[in-house]
């Protein structure tokens, strides 16, 4: 059983994994390096205040802010609540319609470890033939996108895919350090890539990495766009994400309106 943090244990893991010394973190904050050190080994008890500002200077997402604030002994400052809380049938409403008005082009909103949370009807379709067991509530979209018996077989840039998805979470763990994430992305890579097609050779970098899908029409490709919440203060909000497709040719734009 791994042993409870201090606040101090818990403000230098995150100081770390942000890659800052205590002159930089302190010198941010505008306290002193000495008073950052006593804070560190527990010689000195952090306010509420200075809790939330080094939160702040450490770019911690609101789950980490609340647990660094519990750390130290003080209540969480953000709520969390599921969409379903009246307090949030606006922000749902606003998505189911954010998912809708992107018809034909695939939509969907996840949570923070890729859960499904809502999807429109192009991306329904474009899910047909994953295996049930991995469209089973709670769906993971990155295990139904990569997994043998998900949409993997029809990828023909798997690798590529692959490659763009592992940095995606790679990200992902850096700023939230979410041991789910890492068991996720794990698990991931664990995935056969034998009979994976290799990414084409290019003159230069790609902007954007597509996904390419094979279906019953033809080739379909697609570039991804995510959009979160501006200026959260819940952290259901603050992990809510919308992921967006868009044809990234002319051939792919006519083969989804005619879904």
């Amino acid at each position: 059983m791994q042993a409870i943090q201090t606040f101090g244990e818990h403000l230098r893991t995150w100081r770390q994994r942000r890659r800052m010394s205590q002159l930089d973190l302190a010198s941010e904050a505008g306290i002193s390096t000495r008073h950052l050190s006593f804070v560190e080994t527990g010689r000195a008890a952090p306010s509420r205040e200075m809790v939330l500002q080094l939160a702040e200077h450490l770019e911690l997402p609101l789950r980490e802010q609340n647990a660094l604030l519990v750390a130290a002994g003080f209540a969480p400052r953000f709520r969390e609540r599921t969409l379903d809380d009246p307090d949030l049938s606006a922000v749902r409403a606003a998505v189911e319609l954010v998912l809708k008005a992107h018809e034909p082009n695939p939509a969907l909103a996840i949570d923070r470890r890729w859960t499904l949370i809502s999807a429109n009807t192009a991306t329904l379709k474009l899910m047909g033939g994953v295996a049930q067991h991995l469209l089973a509530p709670p769906a993971n979209m990155l295990r139904a996108s990569l997994h043998p018996d998900g949409l993997a077989e029809r990828i023909l840039n798997l690798n590529e895919w692959r490659v763009h998805i592992f940095a995606r979470l790679e990200h992902q763990i850096d700023v939230t350090a979410d041991p789910a994430l890492i068991a996720l992305l794990e698990e991931l890579r664990t995935y056969p890539t034998s009979g994976a097609h290799a990414p084409p050779l290019r003159d230069a970098a790609p902007v954007i990495t597509p996904l390419k899908l094979q279906t019953e029409n033809g080739v379909l490709s697609l570039f991804g766009v995510t959009t979160v919440f501006g200026m959260p203060q819940d952290v259901t909000l603050d992990e809510l994400a919308i992921e967006t497709f868009f044809p990234a040719d002319a051939e792919s734009a006519a083969m989804l309106a005619r879904l």
